[in-house]
């Protein structure tokens, strides 16, 4: 049975993988719709012909990454249970301490190390392409210390998690997914309000913006919108790479408004007032608080649909995958690679309504600033520093955007425009 379940497992990621590969490289069609094309959406009107052909072949590899990384994780999990290296991390655990806490880090080690290892070359794949391409300028040095960073917060986190979690299915095999969805409201409010001031300063160097005149024009921008900031941050990622970015990130006396410096240095400060304009609006729509609530709502779901199928999966094919039981560590690659699932299936709803909510943003900016043309003039931009497809096929943008496709936000700006001029 064990061999079986590995065989069509295998099978079906190479059927997955040849899909992908078949739709993003000779089905699906990025052209623009004829009404829009010469207009400022379309790309040939502000990208020479070499970057056209870079971005339709960074744009293919990079999606064609992103649709092959997820369920690769569900392979490496489930060989995990079938080749029983998941009893072997328990075994060597026991070992090694009579502390079940010492234990469980042992245990979490050893799986996050052989992870490390297996999906580091995809990782690099991935940043060998965007070196290549020009979208990443940091040197390998610096990639590998940053994959070793997520390499020790996960770990750390991860510890935390499991301890918790077999304490809770230990406690009640029946009720163990609400008690554990009722604690994640609280580890989740507070890793935000660490996030700006513990986690992200491992990666980057974060000061106050240097450039006191735009800071002014950005808090004066904050007061019209009735949100109380005092600063606004910048963070050095010319180092890493080209693409630009900008966003509010934290809750509480936390919270912070943060610019890229390559943001900085190739907007002008229209382009960059528009983009503090659409973060701001983030703010003002209570978008961070409704992310919390929806981010819980799909957690619950998450959580008991995966303390359904743990208990159908160990019940059904616990000798194959080597898992006696649910309560036992060993059933813990299990519950990852359902998370995991649960996570990809669930993101179109999720990207829904994140561009809902980005859409909202962009008209706010826009109405904010009274700056259209700001707005077309950036998102042209950002497209440039990205390699972005402008119109991309149906699938990346169903499971991977989170804002709308450029053509739809540069789109929303020209009618804006239009409208505007006149009324006047």
């Amino acid at each position: 049975m064990a061999r079986k379940i590995g065989l069509y497992g295998i099978l079906g990621y190479f059927l997955y993988g040849l899909f992908f590969y078949w739709y993003l490289f000779h089905f699906a069609n990025t052209d623009l719709p004829f009404e829009y094309q010469g207009t400022v959406a379309d790309p040939a009107t502000f990208l020479n012909g070499r970057e056209l052909v870079l971005t339709e072949e960074y744009s293919k590899i990079r999606n064609l990454l992103f649709f092959l990384s997820t369920p690769f994780e569900w392979i490496f999990y489930l060989s995990i249970l079938l080749l029983g290296l998941s009893g072997a991390f328990k075994k060597w655990a026991e070992q090694s301490s009579k502390f079940k806490f010492v234990q469980t880090s042992i245990y979490v080690a050893w799986l996050s190390l052989f992870a490390f290892i297996a999906t580091t070359p995809l990782s690099y794949i991935s940043y060998h392409f965007s070196k290549q391409y020009n979208i990443s300028t940091q040197s390998f040095a610096s990639w590998m210390k940053d994959e070793l960073i997520d390499f020790w917060v996960n770990f750390g986190m991860m510890v935390l998690i499991v301890y918790v979690l077999y304490l809770l299915i230990n406690k009640s095999r029946k009720r163990w997914w609400l008690y554990a969805w009722m604690l994640t409201v609280p580890f989740s409010l507070f890793l935000m309000f660490l996030q700006p001031v513990v986690i992200d300063p491992l990666y980057n160097d974060f000061y106050p913006l240097k450039n006191k005149e735009l800071e002014s024009k950005i808090l004066t921008l904050a007061h019209e919108a009735n949100i109380p900031a005092d600063h606004v941050f910048e963070v050095d990622m010319a180092e890493k790479t080209n693409a630009l970015n900008a966003y509010v990130t934290g809750i509480g006396s936390n919270s912070r408004i943060v610019l890229w410096d390559t943001t900085l240095n190739r907007l002008d400060d229209d382009g960059i007032l528009f983009i503090m304009a659409h973060e701001m609006a983030h703010y003002v729509e209570k978008h961070i608080y409704i992310g919390i609530g929806g981010y819980l709502l799909l957690s619950l779901v998450g959580l008991y649909l995966t303390y359904r199928i743990m208990e159908w999966a160990v019940t059904k094919y616990g000798e194959a995958l080597k898992i006696p039981a649910v309560n036992d560590i060993r059933s813990f690659p299990l519950f990852l690679m359902i998370i995991s699932m649960l996570l990809f299936i669930s993101s179109p709803l999720s990207n829904l309504v994140s561009r809902y909510q980005e859409t909202r943003a962009d008209h706010y900016a826009v109405e904010l600033t009274k700056n259209p043309e700001a707005g077309i003039e950036t998102f042209q931009e950002l497209t440039k520093a990205g390699l972005s497809q402008v119109n991309p096929p149906l699938l990346v943008k169903v499971f991977r955007y989170g804002h709308p496709t450029m053509l739809d936000r540069i789109i929303e700006l020209e009618e804006y425009q239009i409208k505007h001029r006149d009324d006047e």
